[in-house]
C-alpha cells in the first residue's frame, strides 16, 4: 500500500471505531455522583463506552469523543472545523489543548481506584503544525508515565490519520481522595 490508501484506510477504521462508540453511547450529560461511587476510574470509562454512564458534554461542543481507554491509556478523536477556526483561519490553540487535556487526563484517570480523584496541575503542550478542516479528523493519545498516589503525569500526542504529527502534550496530576 502507498501512503495515501494507508490514510484512507486509518481514517475509514476511525470512522468505523467512532460510530459504534456512538452507537451505544447513552446521551450526553454529567454522571450524578451516586452513578460512580465505588467505581474506579476504568469502570466509569467502561460505563460510559458502553452506554450506561452520559458522554460528557464538552466531546459535543468542540466536536471530539472518546474512541477507546485502556488502563493508563485514552483515545480521543476529533473533528477540526471551521468553528474552532482562530482570526487566521486555522484550528485554534485551545482545540488543540482541550482534546490533548482529555487524552493524558483520562488515561490517568483510567489508573485510579474508586475513591480517587485528579485534577490537572500542569499541561504543556507543543503545537508542531496547523490544522484545518482539510484534516478530517485527528487523534489524540495519552499514556501515563508515571501514577503515583499523589502525582501522576502522562504524555500525548495528536495524529492526522495519515500520521502526521500535530501536537504533543504532557501533563502533571494531582491524584487526592473524592469527595463524598
Amino acid at each position: 500500500m502507498n501512503r495515501i490508501s494507508d490514510a484512507e484506510a486509518t481514517l475509514a477504521r476511525w470512522h468505523e471505531e467512532a460510530a459504534a462508540v456512538r452507537s451505544r453511547r447513552g446521551g450526553i450529560g454529567v454522571a450524578r455522583p451516586e452513578q460512580v461511587e465505588g467505581l474506579s476510574g476504568m469502570q466509569v470509562f467502561e460505563a460510559m463506552l458502553a452506554g450506561r454512564l452520559p458522554a460528557p458534554p464538552i466531546g459535543q461542543t468542540l466536536d471530539f469523543e472518546l474512541v477507546q481507554v485502556e488502563p493508563g491509556m485514552a483515545v480521543f478523536q476529533g473533528r477540526p472545523g471551521p468553528a474552532h477556526y482562530n482570526p487566521m483561519g486555522t484550528v485554534h490553540g485551545g482545540w488543540f489543548a482541550t482534546l490533548l487535556d482529555s487524552a493524558v487526563g483520562c488515561a490517568v484517570h483510567s489508573t485510579l481506584p474508586a475513591g480517587k480523584a485528579y485534577t490537572t496541575l500542569e499541561l504543556k503542550i507543543n503545537i508542531v503544525r496547523a490544522l484545518s478542516e482539510r484534516v478530517p479528523l485527528v487523534r489524540a493519545e495519552g499514556r501515563v508515565v508515571h501514577g503515583g498516589s499523589q502525582v501522576a503525569t502522562a504524555e500525548g500526542r495528536l495524529v492526522g490519520p495519515d500520521g502526521k504529527l500535530y501536537a504533543h502534550a504532557s501533563t502533571t496530576c494531582l491524584v487526592f481522595d473524592a469527595r463524598r
